[in-house]
Protein backbone atom coordinates (compact mmCIF):
# COMPACT_ATOMS: atom_id res chain seq x y z
CA UNK A 1 0.00 0.00 0.00
CA UNK A 2 1.28 3.46 -0.87
CA UNK A 3 2.35 5.56 2.09
CA UNK A 4 0.14 8.56 2.73
CA UNK A 5 1.72 11.98 2.69
CA UNK A 6 0.65 14.54 5.27
CA UNK A 7 0.17 18.05 3.93
CA UNK A 8 -0.95 21.35 5.37
CA UNK A 9 -3.68 23.18 3.48
CA UNK A 10 -1.03 25.67 2.28
CA UNK A 11 1.21 22.85 1.07
CA UNK A 12 -1.70 21.26 -0.79
CA UNK A 13 -2.58 24.57 -2.48
CA UNK A 14 1.05 25.08 -3.54
CA UNK A 15 1.28 21.62 -5.11
CA UNK A 16 -2.03 22.01 -6.92
CA UNK A 17 -0.92 25.41 -8.27
CA UNK A 18 2.44 24.03 -9.38
CA UNK A 19 0.75 21.10 -11.12
CA UNK A 20 -1.65 23.40 -12.98
CA UNK A 21 1.23 25.68 -14.00
CA UNK A 22 3.31 22.76 -15.30
CA UNK A 23 0.39 21.27 -17.19
CA UNK A 24 -0.54 24.54 -18.89
CA UNK A 25 2.40 26.93 -19.10
CA UNK A 26 5.18 24.35 -18.79
CA UNK A 27 3.88 22.05 -21.48
CA UNK A 28 3.23 24.99 -23.81
CA UNK A 29 6.79 26.28 -23.36
CA UNK A 30 8.23 22.84 -24.10
CA UNK A 31 6.02 22.47 -27.15
CA UNK A 32 7.32 25.79 -28.47
CA UNK A 33 10.96 24.83 -27.77
CA UNK A 34 10.51 21.56 -29.66
CA UNK A 35 8.90 23.36 -32.62
CA UNK A 36 11.76 25.86 -32.80
CA UNK A 37 14.33 23.07 -32.56
CA UNK A 38 12.58 21.09 -35.31
CA UNK A 39 12.82 24.10 -37.59
CA UNK A 40 16.62 23.78 -37.47
CA UNK A 41 16.36 20.62 -39.55
CA UNK A 42 18.53 17.49 -39.19
CA UNK A 43 17.69 15.89 -35.82
CA UNK A 44 20.83 13.73 -35.73
CA UNK A 45 23.00 16.72 -34.78
CA UNK A 46 20.36 19.00 -33.28
CA UNK A 47 21.39 19.74 -29.69
CA UNK A 48 18.47 22.16 -29.24
CA UNK A 49 16.03 19.36 -30.03
CA UNK A 50 17.81 16.97 -27.65
CA UNK A 51 17.74 19.59 -24.89
CA UNK A 52 14.04 20.35 -25.46
CA UNK A 53 13.17 16.63 -25.31
CA UNK A 54 15.24 16.28 -22.13
CA UNK A 55 13.38 19.24 -20.60
CA UNK A 56 10.11 17.63 -21.63
CA UNK A 57 11.09 14.44 -19.83
CA UNK A 58 11.92 16.36 -16.65
CA UNK A 59 8.65 18.28 -16.85
CA UNK A 60 6.57 15.12 -17.29
CA UNK A 61 8.44 13.41 -14.45
CA UNK A 62 7.65 16.34 -12.11
CA UNK A 63 3.99 16.28 -13.18
CA UNK A 64 3.84 12.54 -12.42
CA UNK A 65 5.54 13.08 -9.08
CA UNK A 66 3.04 15.77 -8.03
CA UNK A 67 0.09 13.68 -9.20
CA UNK A 68 1.41 10.77 -7.10
CA UNK A 69 1.84 13.00 -4.04
CA UNK A 70 -1.66 14.41 -4.42
CA UNK A 71 -3.15 10.93 -4.83
CA UNK A 72 -1.62 9.92 -1.48
CA UNK A 73 -2.11 13.24 0.33
CA UNK A 74 -3.86 13.47 3.66
CA UNK A 75 -4.72 16.96 4.83
CA UNK A 76 -3.61 17.93 8.32
CA UNK A 77 -6.32 19.63 10.35
CA UNK A 78 -4.20 22.54 11.51
CA UNK A 79 -6.90 23.72 13.93
CA UNK A 80 -6.74 20.34 15.66
CA UNK A 81 -2.95 20.38 16.05
CA UNK A 82 -1.91 19.89 19.63
CA UNK A 83 0.50 22.26 21.29
CA UNK A 84 1.27 19.59 23.89
CA UNK A 85 3.40 17.35 21.66
CA UNK A 86 5.48 18.09 18.57
CA UNK A 87 3.98 16.61 15.42
CA UNK A 88 3.81 17.14 11.69
CA UNK A 89 2.73 20.75 11.10
CA UNK A 90 3.90 21.97 14.51
CA UNK A 91 5.87 25.16 14.91
CA UNK A 92 8.49 24.72 17.56
CA UNK A 93 10.99 26.99 19.27
CA UNK A 94 14.16 25.21 20.33
CA UNK A 95 17.32 26.34 22.07
CA UNK A 96 20.80 24.95 21.39
CA UNK A 97 21.94 23.96 24.88
CA UNK A 98 25.67 24.39 24.16
CA UNK A 99 25.58 27.78 22.42
CA UNK A 100 22.26 29.25 23.57
CA UNK A 101 21.04 29.97 20.03
CA UNK A 102 17.25 29.92 19.62
CA UNK A 103 15.57 28.67 16.42
CA UNK A 104 11.97 28.59 15.27
CA UNK A 105 11.15 25.61 13.07
CA UNK A 106 8.03 24.38 11.35
CA UNK A 107 7.85 20.67 10.67
CA UNK A 108 6.48 20.17 7.18
CA UNK A 109 6.05 17.36 4.70
CA UNK A 110 9.11 16.61 2.60
CA UNK A 111 7.02 17.67 -0.41
CA UNK A 112 6.10 21.14 0.84
CA UNK A 113 7.93 24.44 0.73
CA UNK A 114 5.40 26.76 2.33
CA UNK A 115 6.69 28.73 5.29
CA UNK A 116 4.40 30.44 7.77
CA UNK A 117 5.11 33.83 9.31
CA UNK A 118 7.10 33.79 12.52
CA UNK A 119 9.15 30.75 11.49
CA UNK A 120 12.88 30.95 10.79
CA UNK A 121 13.32 27.53 9.20
CA UNK A 122 11.37 24.72 7.62
CA UNK A 123 12.37 21.16 8.38
CA UNK A 124 11.10 18.13 6.57
CA UNK A 125 9.39 15.46 8.63
CA UNK A 126 12.11 13.16 7.29
CA UNK A 127 15.03 15.31 8.51
CA UNK A 128 17.13 14.32 11.54
CA UNK A 129 15.96 17.41 13.45
CA UNK A 130 12.26 16.71 12.88
CA UNK A 131 12.59 12.98 13.53
CA UNK A 132 14.26 13.76 16.86
CA UNK A 133 11.70 16.44 17.83
CA UNK A 134 8.46 14.64 16.91
CA UNK A 135 6.74 13.28 19.99
CA UNK A 136 8.52 15.56 22.46
CA UNK A 137 6.98 18.21 24.72
CA UNK A 138 7.99 21.70 25.83
CA UNK A 139 10.80 21.46 28.37
CA UNK A 140 12.21 18.21 26.92
CA UNK A 141 15.89 17.94 26.03
CA UNK A 142 16.28 16.35 22.60
CA UNK A 143 19.43 14.82 21.13
CA UNK A 144 19.77 15.39 17.38
CA UNK A 145 22.32 13.30 15.54
CA UNK A 146 24.19 15.59 13.14
CA UNK A 147 27.22 14.96 10.93
CA UNK A 148 29.40 16.80 13.46
CA UNK A 149 28.05 14.83 16.42
CA UNK A 150 25.11 15.01 18.81
CA UNK A 151 23.46 18.41 19.29
CA UNK A 152 21.28 18.92 22.35
CA UNK A 153 18.23 21.15 22.06
CA UNK A 154 15.71 22.22 24.66
CA UNK A 155 12.13 22.46 23.41
CA UNK A 156 11.01 25.94 24.47
CA UNK A 157 7.56 26.23 22.90
CA UNK A 158 5.18 24.38 20.59
CA UNK A 159 2.62 26.37 18.62
CA UNK A 160 0.19 25.86 15.75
Amino acid sequence: MAQEILLTSQGLKELEAELEDLRVRGRQEIKEKIQVALSFGDLSENSEYDEARNDQGKLEARISEIEDILSRAKLIDEDALSTDVIQMGSKVTIKDIEFGDVYKYQIISSTSTSKDKGVDYLTSDESPVAKALIGHKAGDIVDVEAPGGIIKYEVIEITK
